[in-house]
Formats: C-alpha cells, sequence, structure tokens
C-alpha cells in the first residue's frame, strides 16, 4: 500500500467503527464491505469514510432511527453487506426480530413510534423515488425537523452510494 492507502486503511480499521458489531478486516488483512474500495482512490475514499463517520456517529438521530434508515436502504438496493452489518448494529441498539422483519420485507406496520416511523417513510421514499412530495416534506419536517431530515437525507444518500459500491465491486 501507499503511504496513503495505509493511512486510510488504518483510519477505518482503528476508528470508532472498529469497535462495532461486525467485522471490518477479514482474515487476511482486507477491509471488508465498501471499505477495501475505498484504497483504490485514497482521497475520495477519505472523505466518503469521513462522511460516513459523521453521518453514524455526529447527528441528532438515534440509533434505531439510523439504522431503520441504512436497513430500508439495504433491503431497496439488496445489498447483503449493508443488511449483515446494519442489523447487528439495530440488534444491539434494541431493535426486535419482529421489527427487523419488517425492515426485510418493507412492512412499516412493525413500527408504531411516529418518529421512527416517519424515518422509515422517508427513508422509504427517497430509497424508492429518490424524492418526496410536497406532503411528505412537509410531514417530515413536522415530524422530524429540517435538521434531522437533512441528516435523514445525508445519511440515506451515503448509505445508496456504498450500496452501489458494493455492487459494482461485487462485495
Amino acid at each position: 500500500m501507499s503511504d496513503s492507502q495505509r493511512a486510510l486503511y488504518d483510519g477505518i480499521a482503528g476508528g470508532p467503527r472498529a469497535s462495532g458489531p461486525f467485522a471490518l478486516v477479514g482474515d487476511d488483512g482486507a477491509l471488508e464491505g465498501p471499505f477495501n474500495a475505498m484504497l483504490l482512490q485514497p482521497a475520495l475514499g477519505e472523505a466518503l469514510q469521513a462522511l460516513g463517520g459523521a453521518v453514524r456517529y455526529r447527528t441528532e438521530l438515534s440509533t434505531r432511527s439510523r439504522e431503520i434508515a441504512i436497513l430500508t436502504v439495504a433491503r431497496v438496493w439488496d445489498s447483503a453487506f449493508e443488511r449483515q452489518a446494519h442489523e447487528a448494529v439495530a440488534r444491539a441498539s434494541g431493535m426486535s426480530s419482529a421489527e427487523l422483519a419488517g425492515l426485510r420485507t418493507g412492512d412499516p406496520s412493525v413500527f408504531t413510534d411516529p418518529g421512527e416511523r416517519a424515518v422509515l417513510d422517508v427513508a422509504t421514499a427517497l430509497a424508492e423515488r429518490s424524492d418526496l412530495t410536497d406532503d411528505e416534506y412537509e410531514n417530515a419536517v413536522d415530524a422530524l425537523g429540517r435538521p434531522a431530515l437533512f441528516e435523514l437525507t445525508t445519511l440515506v444518500g451515503y448509505y445508496a452510494t456504498l450500496a452501489l459500491q458494493l455492487r459494482v465491486f461485487r462485495v
């Protein structure tokens, strides 16, 4: 690895993600999931992983809300790695088997909390249609507020990007 690749590798393998419930480094030493592809262009990979760290660790969204959105993207994009990795995070945050099953199948009825249901509705619309209707936007602002809606749109976009890269690089 070049110096910039090594710095990115070390930042990912030793950063806050490393303490999560899924392995970031395989038995062969390669980064798992989307992270190994980031080494192909370290400057862009660094920016992308920094954005990922921000949407995972420095937002006002609850862990459950983040995982609802991430697992919605995983369902829509059929991203097996995101599903596997983030179901583990969701379980660790207290999400039930019924809630995880609902996210896998797209059944919103398992979420009765109004804020979580709003997150699910927004994430579904964004992942499936890449937009919100005017009514959906107003409902989201009322339920979440504009700052949280901005966080949520960024989170959905980031995980859609990862899902695309996972697909293209056959991870």
